[in-house]
Formats: structure tokens, sequence, C-alpha cells
């Protein structure tokens, strides 16, 4: 059975249910911390002013976690937990692309309205269900203007390899480098995909050190990014750019590699040091990031911003509908065309957001530095990775 987050409520007043299935164990635990703190960021947030007014009554909010354990393939089963056997009334999807495409079946069965925080490959969004609303916008606006900002910074950029980890995300990511490549006239000189599991990286990383290509794509999740930094500076392979999506957003990955993150090019949705202004709980970027250092002494990264803005969204809607009846909400999440703390959220035709401007960073002096867009830059592409 799932787990319950206590919050601040009183007996008498109605609860919103909201499922949130996790992979609290196996490789992606560390990911599911972060969307767990932004989810109780906001929940407690809520709470303690009294609950979300629904139709005139205030709820309080109550999240129900579920651990499928890194495996993509029981996160459909865990959802179906959620709402067959705990009766949740909205859900936060799992962990990524994958896991959100599966739960995605659930959501739209039982008509339950569900948020994906960290999903973005289009294929997620391909089936047509309608109960599914993305946070993320495709993982093409995440490569095309990292392109455009290495060719112009090394014009004569033509070898590109990829490593790439098997999974949803990953893959679909490295399909746009292909495309994006193509289009640039840049040859994919190595594409190298490694399992899941994967421990041992040397035969694809002497091919790649034999090849010495221009440009290194290094596609995966936090552990695995993390252990292919370190394996290649064993093996002393160097490059005018090496790009790491999505670990380098992290403090974890910069705090585990250490002088290896240094250069290192990433992309993102979100960082700190964007400054928007919105109507939600939180009205700032910096309220947010104030609210967020209060509870737990660190700056906040962009998945748990994004997991923070899901409740915000689940809020507005539910305060828009008057009635936490799935389809009024579903219907109100569609009309959603918001600047909030995060930036502009607007869902398209297939559920997810086509209104933000995703960032370009490179980590810096051992810090994530702004590189693109130009209106929030602090920095400028610096080449050489050893």
């Amino acid at each position: 059975m799932a787990l319950l987050l206590t919050n601040l409520f009183t007996h008498a007043q109605p609860v919103i249910h909201i499922g949130a299935p996790l992979p609290f164990t196996g490789k992606l635990a560390l990911e599911a911390a972060k969307q767990q703190r932004g989810y109780e960021l906001w929940a407690d947030i809520i709470n303690k002013q009294g609950g979300i007014d629904i139709g005139g009554r205030n709820h309080a909010v109550r999240i129900v976690y579920i651990d499928y354990q890194s495996d993509s393939a029981k996160a459909r089963e865990a959802v179906e937990t959620l709402v067959g056997k705990d009766n949740v009334n909205l859900l936060f999807a799992p962990y990524g692309s994958m896991a959100a495409r599966e739960a995605s079946a659930v959501a739209q069965k039982h008509h339950v309205p569900m948020i994906a925080v960290t999903a973005s490959s289009y294929q997620a969004y391909s089936r047509g269900h309608k109960y599914l609303f993305g946070i993320f916008t495709p993982n093409e606006t995440l490569i095309e203007p990292l392109m455009d900002l290495v060719k112009q910074t090394l014009p004569l950029t033509d070898k590109v390899a990829l490593l790439v980890r098997k999974d949803l995300f990953p893959l679909s990511i490295a399909r746009e480098v292909k495309i994006s490549s193509q289009k640039r006239e840049m040859n994919i000189v190595l594409y190298s995909p490694y399992a899941i599991d994967a421990s041992d990286h040397s035969l694809a990383l002497q091919q790649l050190k034999n090849l010495r290509p221009n440009w290194i794509f290094a596609l995966g999740y936090t552990a695995d990014l993390i252990f292919l930094r370190q394996q290649m500076a064993k093996l002393d392979i160097t490059a005018p750019v090496l790009t790491m999506i999505a670990a380098p957003a992290y403090q974890e990955f910069i705090d585990a590699v250490g002088p290896l993150a240094e250069n290192v090019t990433s992309a993102a949705w979100w960082h700190p040091a964007v400054q928007y202004t919105g109507s939600d709980i939180f009205g700032t970027t910096a309220n947010f990031v104030q609210a967020f250092q209060n509870r737990y002494g660190k700056l906040p990264d962009y998945v748990e911003a994004s997991a923070a803005l899901a409740g915000v969204l689940f809020q507005l809607s539910l305060e828009r509908a008057e009635s936490i009846e799935g389809e009024l909400v579903r219907n109100e999440l569609a009309k959603i065309n918001e600047t909030t703390f995060w930036g502009p959220v607007r869902f398209g035709q297939n559920g997810q957001n086509n209104a933000l401007i995703p960032l370009v960073f490179q980590i810096q002096q051992s810090k994530p530095v702004i590189i693109y867009p130009t209106a929030v830059a602090t920095g400028k592409l610096l080449l050489g990775v050893k």
C-alpha cells in the first residue's frame, strides 16, 4: 500500500488526495527525492494557509506516495494502486518520459488528471491521452539552441559522438541531436547506447578516444553521468565540447565529480537565476527560491521547482473548476495560460507545455552559468574539457 504524507489539516476539513508514484529505491532514488521535496514544499504552504478553496470550501492536501523501485514497467501498476485502492483524486506522474507514458493510460482510463513533472519526450504524449499534461517543453527546444550556440563558437565542429542510456528520455534526446547534427552537416562518428544497469563503458570510451570527436554528448541520469565522467577522466578523454543531459543541472553531480565538471555544458527548463512574476502562491521566482532554501537549506534545481509547479497548476485548476470531479479539473488544466514563478505554461493539443524557452548553461568555476537565452545569460560558452 502507498504511504501517506502527513500535513496540517483538521479532521473535519475535506481532503484532496494526490497520488505520487516515485522511484524511492533503485537507481533513480535521487531523482525521486527531488520531486518529493517540491511536492511537499507546495503542499505544506497550502495547508498552512488553510487549504485549497474548491467551490467555497477549503480542502486540505494529502499526498499519497508509492514506490515503483526505479522500474518503469512497474510504474503503471503503482498508478493503478493509487487510483483503484487509494482512491486518489489527482496524479503527479512518475519520474521521466517512459514511466509517465505508461502511467498516462491509467489516468486516461479512470479520468484522473495527471501532471508530468519530468516528461519531455514526444513519445510520452503520442497516445492521444487527454488527461496527461506535461510541464516540460519538447526535447528539441533544449537541443536546437545548444547546437546553434556551439556552431557559432566553434564553426569547424564536424564530428559528434553520443553515449546514450537505453531509456526513453536519453534516446529521445539523442534523436534530436541526430536531427540537429544533420541539418548542420555535422557527422555522428559514434553512437553507443548502453544498458540501464551498465557499469563498464571502457570499450565505447576507447572507441571515442580514438575517434577524437569535437563534441561529445553523454545522455542519461545522474548516477550514469557521474560514472561516465569519471571513467572518461581515467582514460584521459578530452574534447572542445562535452555536453551531458541532464545531471549537470544538479548540485549532486558537481559535488560528485568535482573539477571534472568544469566546462561541461547542459540544458534545462529552469534555473533559480531566472526572474518571473506570477499570480500563484509563490508569486515570484525569488520568493520560491527563498521558501525552498528556508525549508531545505539549498538552492532548488529544475526538477524540484517543476514538482512545486505541478502543485500550483492543480491548485489553480481546482479553484477554477470549483470541483474535484476529474473531467472538470482536466478541462481547466487544458485552459491554463499562465506566467508562474517557474515561467510561462500553456498546454498544446497533445498536453505538453509549448510556452517556455529553456536554458543552456555551462559549469564554470564549479557553478552553473547561463549562456542562453541572451536576456538572462550570465556568461559565455567556454571551450575545452579535460
